[in-house]
């Protein structure tokens, strides 16, 4: 039942993202002057994408290429970015570490889309690596010189050459409208992901400090604790020890009737009562009991001996009566 019901989990997400990849897939069909990106023929769940360096910077003149592979959940799950053109801020075939990839799950939201994570590319393509999976801190002029020959490149997955993808570069409003775009993107995804970390940190330590060893000492029951100070003594008190024991398991019965499965819990029941009464009473010494012992033996002896001269005296006593 569990595996029917996975199954067809994953198809209701397989269906879904299918339709979330075709909607995508026909609102970047058209070119833009700074990226595009477009699925394989053969394989909707690949997509390959090329994006404009950002101006201003060191990737200038730049257009650089790469792979997009989505999860089968997607858009529940991140996709993995994968650069194939050398540019010296991520290395080149393998994935890249993003607050948008697969690398920080914690980080993606559903309403992001490939065109978000574009657009966080060419955003975070001028700031630093700062030790992150798949970057690079290549000088100004390596960089500068990798833009140049960036342009030769051709794919030849999907046979793309970078000099004809992307539309001619406008000097418009519409141009700088995007550079901003996709640095203010780059922005709030950096400050998500700085704020995320922080509060991972922040609730780490408060449970490191929560589960310090003296709180768990604290938090032990005091049942544990008994049985363990019982343990220590339990060469001293050996009656005491075992009292404790526990009781062996009761075998279970399938063919007993509900009158006798009552029986037995109500049996099983009052054991444990006289076993916790038991338990509950202190040791008795065993001198004592002896003298008790001895002391009402005494007393029902005169009892009976004064139960026995009553009958006499009063058979005597009717006697003399009835002789007068």
């Amino acid at each position: 039942m569990e595996k029917v019901y996975l199954k067809r989990l994953y198809l209701v997400n397989f269906v879904l993202a299918v339709k979330r990849l075709m909607k995508e897939a026909a609102e970047l069909k058209d070119p833009t002057d700074h990226y595009h990106a477009q699925p394989l023929e053969d394989n909707l769940f690949e997509w390959h994408f090329t994006v404009r360096g950002p101006p201003d910077s060191d990737f200038d003149g730049g257009v650089y290429h790469g792979r997009i592979v989505l999860p089968p959940e997607y858009p529940m799950k991140p996709p993995s970015i994968i650069l194939l053109t050398a540019n010296g801020r991520f290395e080149v075939g393998k994935k890249i570490c993003l607050s948008i990839s697969g690398h920080h799950p914690e980080t993606w939201q559903p309403s992001w889309s490939i065109r978000t994570a574009l657009l966080a590319i060419i955003g975070f393509m001028p700031t630093k690596g700062e030790g992150a999976i798949g970057s690079l801190d290549y000088t100004p002029e390596e960089r500068r010189a990798l833009a140049k020959k960036s342009q030769d490149f051709c794919c030849e997955g999907c046979g793309f050459a970078m000099k004809d993808v992307l539309l001619p570069l406008k000097s418009g409003s519409d141009s700088s409208q995007a550079d901003q775009e996709a640095k203010e993107l780059a922005r709030q995804i950096s400050f998500k992901a700085e704020v995320n970390s922080s509060g991972k940190t922040i609730a780490e330590s408060d449970l490191n400090h929560s589960f310090s060893l003296n709180d768990l000492q604290d938090d032990i029951p005091a049942t544990f604790q008994g049985a363990t100070a019982s343990t220590s003594y339990g060469t001293e008190n050996p009656s005491a020890a075992s009292l404790q024991q526990p009781a062996p398991p009761v075998a279970k019965s399938t063919s007993m009737s509900p009158r006798q499965r009552r029986a037995q819990q109500q049996s099983q029941r009052r054991s444990s009562a006289s076993r916790d009464v038991t338990q509950g009473q202190p040791p008795r010494d065993n001198h004592t009991d002896h003298g008790g012992s001895a002391v009402l033996i005494v007393i029902l002896t005169l009892a009976l001996a004064a139960l026995i001269f009553r009958r006499i005296y009063l058979a005597n006593e009717y006697i003399f009566d009835f002789e007068l």
